[in-house]
């Protein structure tokens, strides 16, 4: 009752001084990453940490200007926090995951109870000490840790939450709809992903391949958005195999600990042998490996170290193509023509991002509106974090980031008569 009513100013002073509080903790933050999950040090010190303060930052600047009243001729329209909320995070961006959702529920004055995955502990006991610090009142955010189906099941049924916020697998998210069903609670869903990157006959052939290809073997292909499926004009296959083989065989994989390594292991020997098991059934299906392949790279003879690994001769229906991997390994396909691209590109349960590579800003812009996705990034653009961030059919529902994420936490009341 307290933290629903407090001031927006009070909010925003508590979401300084916590980002004020990541600062202090960055180092120990970015260990405890690398150590629970794998990532490389260097990794974890660009890419993972950064996204906690800029979370933060984007929920103090939406909440600074946010109306949550808003008068409709005699009807005032109230947004009013949610209440409870359970919030269920996945391990592979443990820190972006953690608080694209803590920051906005605070900020629209919900109190909350987190389940991190079990996979990735450390950091979220580091950012509870973090909250601890800065006084927040006791009650408002509360740490249990525990696996999925007792944990997690017990707050998406518990009649207390009044809203579960999900990230991780289509299956979990399921189990986390089916749960929820019976107290008809709100669920926010950001599931998996298969995602298409439309290289356009115009490209920039060789920057638009070698990042696209960068940016899949990005934390070891272990990311929800990675553009797995490179399409490419049908006579330029052999040639984008080429340059992501390149990509691929230039990767450093190795210790974690090591500020030169570029890729570290994958999270644990289930996803290992996950991986491993979807690259010998691409081999089985016909596809052929440019790059990569089976086991894991030269001079590495323990660990789960995965080959950054690249198939072409894939066609649309084979496994490696439709299913997320969730490891380092880009699937080349060709295509007749634009529309035989977005058809490809469509043509899958998932929806969660998209991307397009053009030097016609305006042909990108319309092959962008056609794509069945809840993001399309044009062009490898620099990470907005107050862009609405979540999926189509298989890949959730609702959005996270900026002002769409404290929306996600807002009930909206209509008091009839108001004036």
């Amino acid at each position: 009752d307290a933290w629903s009513v407090s001031a927006v100013g009070e909010r925003i002073d508590y979401l300084n001084r916590i980002d004020e509080g990541f600062a202090r903790r960055k180092e120990d933050l970015c260990k405890a990453m690398s150590r629970e999950m794998g990532v490389p040090i260097a990794a974890a010190r660009n890419i993972h940490f950064p996204s906690g303060p800029a979370h933060l930052r984007e929920a103090i600047k939406v909440l600074a200007r946010f109306d949550f009243d808003d008068l409709r001729g005699s009807t005032l329209v109230a947004r009013e926090p949610i209440g409870v909320c359970g919030l269920i995070t996945p391990w592979n961006f443990p820190i972006n995951q953690v608080v694209c959702k803590v920051a906005p529920a605070l900020a629209a004055g919900c109190t909350m109870v987190l389940k991190p995955s079990e996979i990735s502990p450390l950091s979220a006991l580091i950012i509870a000490e973090i909250l601890h610090d800065v006084g927040l009142p006791a009650g408002v955010f509360n740490l249990v840790n525990g696996d999925g189906p007792t944990v997690g099941h017990a707050i998406a049924a518990h009649p207390d939450v009044d809203m579960v916020s999900f990230t991780g697998s289509t299956r979990a998210g399921i189990a986390v709809a089916h749960a929820a069903a019976d107290t008809v609670k709100r669920v926010g869903q950001e599931l998996g992903g298969k995602s298409p990157n439309l290289i356009l006959p115009d490209a920039d052939f060789e920057r638009a391949v070698t990042l696209g290809a960068q940016r899949c073997f990005n934390n070891s292909g272990q990311s929800c958005v990675a553009p797995t499926r490179m399409l490419v004009p049908r006579e330029r296959v052999e040639q984008a195999a080429a340059i992501a083989a390149r990509v691929a065989d230039a990767v450093r994989v190795g210790d974690p600990g090591d500020e030169t390594v570029e890729l570290g292991p994958v999270a644990n020997r289930v996803q290992f042998e996950c991986v491993q098991s979807y690259i010998a059934r691409g081999l089985d299906e016909g596809a052929r490996a440019a790059a990569g392949g089976p086991g894991r790279p030269p001079g590495l003879d323990r660990g789960y170290f995965v080959r950054p690994t690249v198939f072409v001769d894939v066609t649309p229906e084979m496994s490696i193509a439709r299913e997320e991997i969730f490891g380092p390994v880009l699937c080349i396909l060709g295509y007749e023509d634009v529309d035989d691209a977005v058809r490809i590109a469509n043509d899958t349960p998932y929806g969660l991002a998209a991307y397009v590579q053009s030097t016609d800003l305006e042909a990108a812009r319309w092959v962008a509106r056609r794509l069945r996705a809840g993001n399309v990034q044009i062009n490898y653009p620099r990470v907005d974090r107050g862009a609405p961030f979540g999926g189509y059919k298989q890949s959730g529902n609702g959005r996270e980031w900026g002002e769409f994420g404290l929306q996600e936490y807002l009930e909206i009341k209509g008091i009839q008569g108001y004036q």
